[in-house]
């Protein structure tokens, strides 16, 4: 009877992975946990840092590639410059430099000297001047307190802002204050120096949410108009004039739109392109 006994025989599937869909779950989750990880991240930087701090992190990562209107056969910094390109660049259509001009350029004016105030040659120049002219009395020396100069591609920027404790206008008005009067006489004695064009733009912080009438508009125009109006009474050619506008909260120049430093006003000395 045991002979004649039947054999069974059992097979197992063995499935590997933990059941239909293996393991791979664990790995998409891990790329959409860290995926979420570096937006959160980069939702944070954005919100920490300032507009100049996210140009330089950008400026960072972008490749450079100089472009030069004349090629040189150098490797260096000075792109294949010599000790004759003074003499050669007149001749080859780029104009001599300003640092040491040759007699041809000087007598033509080929280096883009209608270009006064536009360049980092003359906002040096005209800062010098500022102190010069403030430092003839503690007043307006606190009054250069409030200004700083920067190139940009309008022109040479002459930024005048609110300091803590020390508006430019009464608040919430377009009042001037006896600082921004100084400082208006002080630039209308600086810039007869130069033939450029001017623009007046106003800037202010924002305001809260809540106000159910919004001043900004309103109030940076009417503070632009205020200087140009300051500038004319101090002797400055009101023909030189060309724009006045204002830009409300648009352009703050801090992580928070309602710090005092965004109240300012901008006098440009206009490119001649402008």
């Amino acid at each position: 009877m045991k002979a004649n006994r039947p054999i069974i025989i059992k097979r197992k599937k063995v499935v590997g992975g933990g059941g239909h869909h293996g393991g791979a779950w664990k790995v998409a989750y891990a790329d959409f946990v860290t995926a979420m990880m570096a937006f959160f991240m980069l939702m944070w930087l954005l919100n920490a840092t300032t507009e100049k701090q996210r140009k330089g992190l950008a400026d960072y990562f972008s490749p450079t590639i100089p472009i030069n209107r004349i090629s040189g056969g150098g490797a260096d910094v000075f792109g294949g410059d010599s000790v004759f390109s003074e003499d050669t660049m007149a001749q080859s259509g780029a104009g001599a430099s300003r640092v040491m001009p040759t007699e041809v350029e000087q007598a033509r004016g080929d280096a883009g000297r209608g270009d006064t105030g536009s360049g980092e040659q003359e906002r040096a120049a005209l800062e010098d001047m500022l102190r010069a002219r403030g430092g003839e009395s503690m007043t307006m020396e606190q009054a250069l307190r409030h200004v700083v100069t920067k190139v940009t591609d309008e022109g040479l920027v002459i930024e005048i802002f609110d300091l803590e404790g020390v508006p430019l206008f009464h608040a919430d008005t377009a009042e001037p204050r006896p600082v921004l009067r100084d400082i208006a006489r002080l630039l209308a004695d600086t810039l007869p120096v130069t033939t450029n064009d001017l623009a007046v733009s106003g800037h202010v912080r924002a305001y809260p949410m809540m106000m159910i009438r919004n001043p900004v508009w309103d109030l940076s125009a009417a503070r632009a108009q205020a200087m140009r109006q300051v500038l004319d009474a101090s002797g400055l050619d009101p023909a030189r004039m060309k724009r006045v506008t204002g830009h409300a909260d648009r352009k703050p120049v801090t992580a928070n739109p309602m710090a005092i430093r965004n109240n300012r006003i901008k006098v440009i000395l206009l490119r001649r392109d402008r």
